[in-house]
C-alpha cells in the first residue's frame, strides 16, 4: 500500500495494511546523511535527499519539508535578524528582529514562493521528491503558523506583550501572516506536496481567551483556504508544548492530523477532540526516543496507540533529537508496520 492511501486511511477510519509512521525527523535525518545542517537548511537537493534517505533507510510514511525557522522570515524581511551555524538551524535574534519597528508592517508584501529565495528552494525539494517517488510516499509540506511568524518576525517577548498591549496592531500582523501561509502553502501543493503541516509553537504559550481572540480565527483561515482550494489534501497541526487548555478550540479547526507535542496530556486530548480526528505524536523525544531503549518507544508506542484508537498515526511529539539512537527510530516504524489501526484496546478514550 502507497504511503499516502496509509495515511487517508488511518485519518478516514478505513482500513490499511497498518498504521503509519510519520516522526518529524530534521536535524536527525542530516546527521543520519552526513550533511551539514546548514547545508540541509540551504541546499533544496541535500534536503531532499537526506529525507529520501530517511524512507529507504527506516521505512516512514514521508518525506517532510520542515526545516527551519527563518524561510518566510528572509524572503520577506531579508537576513538581517537571522542568525546562522554550521550544524544546527538558523535561528531569530530577537535584538535585530525584522520588525523592532512595527510601521515597518505597511511596507512588506508576501512573498512570491515560485521566485528565487529561501521559500522557493523548499519548493525544489519537494520537486525532487517527488521525481524520485513517483506517489509511493507521501510529500508533507510545512508552513509557519500565523503565530509562529508573527514572534519570528517580532520577536517572541515583543508579541507576547502586544498581546496585551496593542491587540489591533497583532491582528494586522495576523492577517499579513496568515496570507503569507496560504500563498506558500499553494505553492507546494502545486509542486506536489500532498499533505501541509503548519507548525505554530509559540500558540502553546497562549491562555485561551488570547487563543481565541487572536490566534485561532488566523489558524481557521489558513487551513479552510486550503481546504477549500484542495480538499484532497491533507491538513496537520503542529504546535509544541502543553496544549491542554486549548484542546476544544482546536477541535474546531479543519485539520485532519493533530501532532499533539510529549507534555501534551493524550487521554485529554483524544477526549477533547473526539474519538474519530486522527492524532498523532505524543512519544517523548527525550525519555522515550533519545534516552530510551527500543523496548521503550515499543511501549510508548502502545500507549499512545490505545489511548487514540484506530484514529492514529505514529510520532514523536515534536523533532527527534539528532542524536536519537537509529534502533529506537526503527522500533517506531517497526510498531507501526506491526499493527493494524484497529481493533485496539482504547482504554481511557472515548
Amino acid at each position: 500500500m502507497r504511503s499516502i492511501e496509509r495515511v487517508r486511511g488511518a485519518v478516514a477510519g478505513k482500513p490499511v495494511d497498518h498504521l503509519p509512521a510519520q516522526p518529524m525527523a530534521m536535524m536527525f535525518s542530516a546527521r543520519h546523511s552526513g550533511a551539514l545542517y546548514i547545508d540541509y537548511t540551504n541546499s533544496a537537493k541535500t534536503l531532499a535527499e537526506c529525507q529520501l534517505k530517511m524512507v529507504r533507510d527506516f521505512g516512514v510514511d514521508c518525506v517532510l519539508m520542515c526545516s527551519d525557522p527563518a524561510r518566510e522570515v528572509i524572503d520577506i524581511a531579508g537576513e538581517g535578524s537571522v542568525k546562522w551555524f554550521e550544524d544546527q538551524g538558523p535561528v531569530i535574534n530577537e535584538e535585530r528582529a525584522a520588525l523592532l519597528d512595527k510601521a515597518r508592517l505597511r511596507e512588506w508584501t508576501v512573498p512570491d514562493p515560485h521566485r528565487e529565495g529561501r521559500m522557493h528552494d523548499r519548493i525544489r525539494s519537494i520537486e525532487i521528491c517527488l521525481e524520485e517517488l513517483a506517489g509511493e510516499t507521501s510529500i508533507v509540506g510545512w508552513v509557519e503558523g500565523p503565530l509562529a511568524l508573527a514572534q519570528e518576525l517580532r520577536g517572541l517577548n515583543r508579541i507576547m506583550t502586544d498581546v496585551l498591549d496593542d491587540p489591533a496592531f497583532v491582528r494586522d500582523l495576523m492577517d499579513f501572516t496568515s496570507e503569507v501561509a496560504i500563498v506558500y502553502a499553494a505553492a507546494q501543493i502545486e509542486a506536489g506536496a500532498d499533505t501541509i503541516g503548519m507548525s505554530d509553537a509559540a500558540a502553546s504559550m497562549i491562555g485561551p481567551r488570547h487563543y481565541r481572540d487572536l490566534v485561532q480565527p488566523w489558524q481557521r483561515r489558513v487551513f479552510q483556504s486550503v481546504r477549500d482550494a484542495h480538499p484532497e489534501v491533507l491538513l496537520r497541526q503542529h504546535m509544541c508544548g502543553n496544549v491542554d487548555a486549548l484542546i476544544s478550540q482546536m477541535a474546531s479547526l479543519p485539520v485532519d492530523i493533530y501532532e499533539i507535542d510529549f507534555p501534551a496530556n493524550l487521554t485529554a486530548a483524544r477526549a477533547g477532540l473526539g474519538p474519530n480526528r486522527a492524532i498523532m505524536g505524543n512519544v517523548s523525544t527525550i525519555t522515550d526516543m533519545l534516552t530510551g531503549t527500543p523496548t521503550d518507544v515499543e511501549a510508548a508506542c502502545q500507549r499512545c496507540h490505545e489511548t487514540c484508537g484506530p484514529y492514529h498515526v505514529v510520532g514523536a511529539g515534536c523533532e527527534l533529537s539528532p542524536f536519537t539512537p537509529p534502533e529506537n527510530l526503527h522500533a517506531m516504524v517497526r510498531y507501526a508496520a506491526e499493527h493494524a489501526p484497529g481493533p485496539v484496546a482504547v482504554g481511557s478514550a472515548p
